[in-house]
């Protein structure tokens, strides 16, 4: 029983404890500081021990400019309990003074003290941390690794070197720090982001360079090289990047994901003749089916966007793949880029419709049948047999119920009704999208869903919104030239309804497919000059500075529209690539 009691008192008083310390953080927090000192004076009565009430203590003193308290404080604490990190607080106090000759000999007893006593190294070096003397922290850290050479402050040096300038010894104390701890790699990578940009001549993608060259010569890693291959990727040095993820693979023969990634990149970034090199090389040196299979799929698909070969030479590829493998299981997601290929490309929806259903008669999981019957609804679409498509969709959603294909399926419901013309329904649909658990289809389930109820209202046959959701329908049927003319129509008979910025901004990339760039400038330039305050006015910012970079070689346009969106859009979904290509063009030496 005596035991039990002791218990709950044990516990009633840590709880008081618990809750006296929040009483005093919500004063300190507050700038309440003489109620805070009360509070904290208490706790650190009752608590000794506690080094951190202690500094609570000195450190509300220093708040209310009573230094002489806080000196007297930690004189006696030195001469009763000495430890190096009050003689950082003295000296820090003695700074307040202005007492710099003060502040500096106890600084350097601080510093002095390490050499006793190495392990408080981290609690010293952090006191000046904390009092933006991050040279002495440097030197506390550095001299302690001195001291004991087992003990690793790379990070924390990093950090500093960083704030002071010194970028290659920052970035020489990360590769040191991760060469311990491999599994901050990404870290890693995120902090060097913030020093480096696209230019592989600016002087910190140099400095990195030759530190991981150093690094790969004196202490051979792959990791080095991993490291090399993602600053040739940010440099848009995808050949150099493939040479080192060569280079990983030759030494580890384990996995080909490095290589993999980099592929997907590269055709991401319409880099078309190293992404052919990398395709190349995984179907030669893969050893499993799926990367084979995976590899064809996308060079053939690679090959059918970019018209590299004529089209009946794709078709004839896909053919002879199917003859080698086999219509089976695993070539299921071939089967369907096949069947996408005749019918977006050869225009032959029936063939395609017909070559699926065949798929559907093999033994299939239902994840694999579900995409089946997806790419059956899309072609459906694509000829407007919307009912049939419809059948499709809803049973992907009846047998694979709360799965992200199923969320899918049901965002193609409403795509799908919206095309019709059946807005209401397709607007019941997407309201239960708002919460899929896949975030790319919430996002498109919102964009649509706003698109709707923005304009159902405008008039009472919704005749604008017709004309926009059948100019969508035509632009994915690429039509494009029959979408143009519709949009407008909706731009010089709706001239003053709510779905104009719309109209320009999906005429304005229609545009851009053909390559008609001026009249897609034109398009951009009337949303930022009619619809400035409009949700739009990020996109057509992002867009135009693309053209004049990428297109109409005006790099000081482009810079001008990137820093709109700094400036003026901080939430846009833009902000951090523009944030990135604005520092890039403007020649910003990062450190």
């Amino acid at each position: 029983m005596r035991t039990i009691l002791l218990i709950i008192s044990l516990f009633i008083g840590l709880s008081v404890s618990a809750q006296s310390e929040q009483v005093a953080k919500s004063y300190y927090d507050n700038g309440q500081f003489e109620k805070a000192l009360i509070a904290y004076n208490k706790l650190y009565d009752e608590n000794r021990g506690n080094i951190n009430y202690f500094f609570k203590v000195v450190e509300i003193h220093q708040q209310l400019e009573q230094l002489e308290e806080a000196e007297a404080m930690l004189t006696e604490i030195i001469n009763t309990r000495p430890n190096p990190q009050y003689y950082v607080e003295l000296g820090y106090n003695f700074q307040l003074k202005g007492d710099e000759e003060s502040a500096e000999r106890n600084f350097e007893l601080a510093k002095q003290g390490i050499e006793e006593k190495p392990v408080y190294a981290y609690y010293v070096a952090r006191r000046f941390e904390d009092h933006a003397l991050i040279d002495y922290a440097a030197q506390v850290y550095e001299r302690a690794m001195e001291l004991r050479p087992e003990s690793n402050y790379n990070m924390q040096l990093a950090r500093i070197y960083g704030e002071q300038g010194k970028i290659e010894k920052m970035f020489s104390s990360y590769i040191d720090f991760i060469e311990i701890n491999t599994t901050y790699i990404n870290f890693a990578k995120r902090s060097f982001s913030e020093y480096i940009t696209e230019d592989s001549q600016t002087d910190n993608n140099k400095l990195l360079r030759v530190v991981l060259l150093k690094k790969i010569q004196q202490s051979p890693n792959v990791m080095w090289n991993e490291l090399l291959s993602w600053l040739f990727i940010q440099q848009r040095e995808y050949k150099k990047a493939f040479a080192q993820e060569k280079a990983i693979f030759t030494r580890q023969q384990e996995s080909l994901q490095g290589v993999i990634d980099l592929a997907l990149i590269t055709i991401e970034e319409n880099e078309t003749e190293i992404a052919f090199e990398i395709l190349d090389y995984i179907i030669e040196m893969a050893s499993d089916l799926e990367t084979v299979l995976q590899a064809h799929q996308n060079r053939l698909e690679l090959l059918s966007d970019q018209g590299k070969e004529s089209l009946e030479e794709v078709d004839n590829a896909y053919k002879a793949l199917f003859m080698e493998y086999g219509r089976i299981a695993q070539t299921t997601n071939l089967q369907l880029s096949y069947a996408n290929f005749m019918a977006f490309y050869l225009n032959r929806p029936n063939d395609a419709i017909d070559f699926l259903k065949e798929a559907l008669d093999f033994n299939l999981s239902k994840f694999e049948e579900a995409n089946i019957k997806m790419k059956l609804g899309d072609i459906l679409v694509f000829q407007e047999k919307f009912n049939e498509a419809l059948i499709y969709f809803s049973q992907i959603q009846q047998n694979l119920k709360n799965s992200t294909l199923a969320q899918e399926a049901r965002f193609k419901v409403a795509k799908t009704s919206y095309y019709k013309g059946d807005f209401k329904w397709a607007e019941s649909q997407l309201k239960i999208l708002k919460s899929s658990t896949s975030q790319l289809i919430a996002n498109d389930a919102l964009d649509l869903k706003l698109l709707i109820s923005d304009n159902k209202y405008e008039d009472s046959t919704q005749t604008a919104l017709k004309l926009y959701a059948k100019a969508d329908l035509f632009a994915y049927q690429n039509k494009t030239d029959e979408a143009i003319e519709i949009l407008n129509e909706v731009l010089n008979k709706h001239k003053t309804e709510t779905i104009v910025d719309q109209a320009l901004l999906m005429q304005a990339r229609l545009y851009e497919k053909k390559r008609e760039y001026a009249k897609a400038e034109n398009n951009y330039q009337r949303i930022i000059n009619d619809f400035k305050d409009d949700i739009l006015a990020d996109d057509a910012y992002y867009a135009l500075a693309e053209i004049y970079v990428n297109q109409l070689g005006q790099p000081e346009k482009a810079q001008e529209f990137y820093e709109r969106i700094i400036f003026d859009h901080a939430d846009s979904i833009f902000f951090v690539e523009a944030r990135k290509k604005y520092r890039t063009l403007r020649g910003d030496s990062i450190n």
